[in-house]
């Protein structure tokens, strides 16, 4: 019987998994507005049906891809970003890192996508993807910060619009570039912001 729950959660998480990544792409190629649940289903290789069983709309669909950047960013990228010692290096290979993330998972097409479409709107959606952005933005500050005190970043300036402007330097190179120069595009583009 255990066995059997953990076939059947382990189906699920791989439903999950599937339904995310193809809600994804969609985001990432036609927008929210134009998002249907029927073609993620289609594009996941599941039924409308395994699609509500797990999401009960759009709305909810959509924040799960937002959680689900964040947390696979979180894991696949971020973590040097919590790691003390050289600031300014671990700012690079956070853009080294951001640049494939974002071949793999289509991120940055899909946060753009919905900042566009949310913009200013205060709904569920416009303040999830602002608040991941600002979060990122958080986290990025702290090490311009430490690379200004450790002498690894010069100074430059506040460290707010550089991390802002950095964030929007590695979404652009990340949309805009392709294999195999991405990675060495966005790490120029990194260092040009930060000053290296």
């Amino acid at each position: 019987m255990d066995k059997e729950r953990r076939t059947q959660a382990d189906r699920r998480t791989a439903s999950r998994g599937a339904i995310l990544a193809a809600a994804a792409r969609g985001i990432a190629q036609h927008g929210f507005s134009r998002l249907t649940l029927e073609r993620v289903a289609r594009d996941a290789g599941y039924t409308r049906g395994a699609v509500y069983h797990q999401f009960p709309g759009k709305e909810a669909l959509a924040l799960a891809v937002i959680e689900w950047i964040s947390q696979t960013w979180m894991t696949e990228v971020g973590r040097p970003l919590a790691e003390t010692g050289d600031a300014a290096q671990v700012l690079i290979e956070v853009a080294r890192q951001h640049t494939v993330f974002c071949r793999n998972h289509n991120a940055a097409t899909v946060m753009q996508m919905l900042a566009i479409e949310f913009k200013h709107d205060n709904q569920a959606l416009g303040r999830a993807t602002a608040d991941l952005t600002e979060e990122l933005t958080s986290r990025c500050r702290e090490q311009i910060l430490t690379g200004r005190r450790q002498g690894t970043i010069p100074p430059g300036p506040p460290a707010t619009d550089t991390a802002r402007a950095y964030i929007s330097v590695l979404e652009a190179v990340a949309i805009n570039s392709r294999e195999p120069h991405d990675v060495v595009l966005t790490e120029r583009a990194a260092r040009g912001v930060l000053g290296l």
